[in-house]
């Protein structure tokens, strides 16, 4: 006995007024209950998956901080290139000498008196500019350039990550809702199926098991929707936070691309995945730079030659203002040739140690290499695997289907029990659901077959 049968029952054995006051209360009820069922400060918004990619990418907290990096290895290579501008510096010193004993005895007939105490002003300025470096200034500045490149292809890489994870929540969200679809129309048509047995149990055609076995088969659908239920609030909730949108937001999914693209070879996947990764990439650029630094190092034992000028102003005057005859102002000019030719020996562990660095990316380029080409493998057939469940499921549904028109005449007929046209409808059920996730499995592995070649941003 269904809720409905009973509210009857109940108010044909209630007077008129209580009739009136029972359908009040329940209707209040029933709009509490659906003011509590749906949060007033919920919202839907509807997306599509260029939209979402679009906003993950703009709210990202981790995009944010790439470019902080991209901006600090900038600034780096700015302070290298500002290593080779002259250095000039200023400074102007004030001291006060006292002098307690100020007579210097140099004979009987000689001496020297001095001042009991003396006041002395000291203003220098000077300019130096490296001639010769022996290229370490040249090196510091291709070093850092090719460090701000590689930060610029990590933020690439970031970016990458955070489309992929934006498609991935995209693609679960659409899969989880799909089936709540398949779920909401099986329940439909197991309803009629319901209300058709219900019929033939009162006309005596079938028994009353037939009636609660498709009112069972109704049951384990609803679990099942529950189910979903749960799992879409979990991923919707967590595609708000990588979207940046409100917590509460409901996402409803635009109708989605079906993934039916031209398989190329696996070949022409690696080729391409090892030309564009942005891994690959960054380590030929760490190769360039351990390459200069070998370079650099071996400077350490080449001299140096600088040039300079400097200015002095000397005062003994207690005004520290300039007064004819009490000030000297010498001015020089000079170049300094400097040679640490101790480097010769202790250098050679340090260039050592710099080539064994370099060898180190060598092999870590082989490493990537490898693990490139596995994830391209594995991504690839991971797509052709999804293709061939499409076309498999799609054949399952029409066999299903024809099935289910079968047991559907033949339960009408009473040729056919309820728990065969039920078995019918479930295989049904199952196999639309299955080709639904199928379907978004087969999507979200084309994006990560773009992903695995590097490809992801530059469709």
């Amino acid at each position: 006995m269904n809720m409905i049968t009973q509210i009857n029952k109940t108010l044909n054995k209630k007077p008129l007024k209580t009739v009136v006051d029972f359908t009040i209360r329940l209707a209040i009820a029933a709009g509490i209950a659906a003011m509590m069922a749906v949060p007033s400060f919920a919202q839907d918004r509807t997306l599509t998956l260029d939209e979402a990619i679009k906003l993950g990418i703009q709210n990202s907290k981790v995009l944010k901080l790439s470019q902080a990096k991209i901006d600090q290895a900038v600034s780096q290579y700015n302070q290298a290139k500002d290593m080779a501008l002259p250095s000039g510096k200023a400074s102007f010193a004030y001291n006060r000498a006292e002098i307690p004993a100020n007579m210097l005895s140099l004979g009987p007939k000689q001496s020297i008196n001095l001042p009991s105490s003396a006041n002395a002003y000291l203003g220098i300025v000077s300019l130096s500019e490296p001639i010769l470096a022996g290229g370490k200034l040249k090196y510091a500045q291709q070093s850092t350039d090719l460090l701000t490149k590689v930060s610029r292809l990590d933020a690439d890489k970031d970016k990458d990550e955070i489309t992929y994870d934006v498609i991935s929540s995209f693609y679960n969200l659409y899969k989880v809702l799909q089936s709540l679809k398949v779920v909401q129309q099986n329940l439909k048509t197991i309803d009629g199926q319901i209300h058709q047995a219900q019929r033939f149990f009162d006309q005596g055609i079938v028994t009353k098991n037939d009636v609660l076995r498709f009112e069972l088969q109704r049951a384990n659908v609803q679990l099942n929707q529950i189910d979903l239920e749960n799992n879409r609030k979990i991923v919707n909730y967590n595609l708000d936070i990588l979207l940046g949108l409100p917590e509460t937001t409901n996402i409803q999914i635009d109708q989605i691309k079906e993934a039916d693209h031209q398989v190329a070879s696996l070949s022409s996947y690696i080729d391409t995945a090892l030309a564009n990764r942005q891994e690959v990439r960054s380590l030929m650029l760490q190769q360039q730079a351990a390459d200069l630094n070998i370079k650099s190092v071996h400077a350490n034992q080449l001299p140096t030659l600088a040039a300079s000028v400097g200015g002095y102003y000397v005062d003994i005057n207690a005004n520290p203002l300039p007064k004819s005859g009490n000030y000297i102002t010498p001015i020089t000019l000079g170049v300094t040739f400097a040679w640490n030719f101790s480097s010769l020996w202790t250098n050679k562990n340090k260039v050592a140690e710099a080539k064994i660095e370099s060898e180190q990316v060598g092999i870590n380029q082989g490493i990537v290499a490898d693990n490139i080409r596995t994830d391209v493998n594995r991504s690839y057939q991971g797509y052709v695997d999804a293709q061939d469940k499409i076309k498999l499921l799609q054949t399952s549904i029409d066999q299903a289907g024809e099935n289910d028109k079968i047991l559907e005449s033949k339960y009408q007929s009473n040729v056919a029990s309820a728990t065969d046209r039920a078995d019918a409808e479930t295989l049904l059920y199952q196999a639309e659901i299955n080709l639904e996730l199928a379907k978004a499995d087969a999507g979200l592995a084309y994006y990560t077959l773009l992903k695995s070649t590097g490809k992801l941003n530059k469709q």
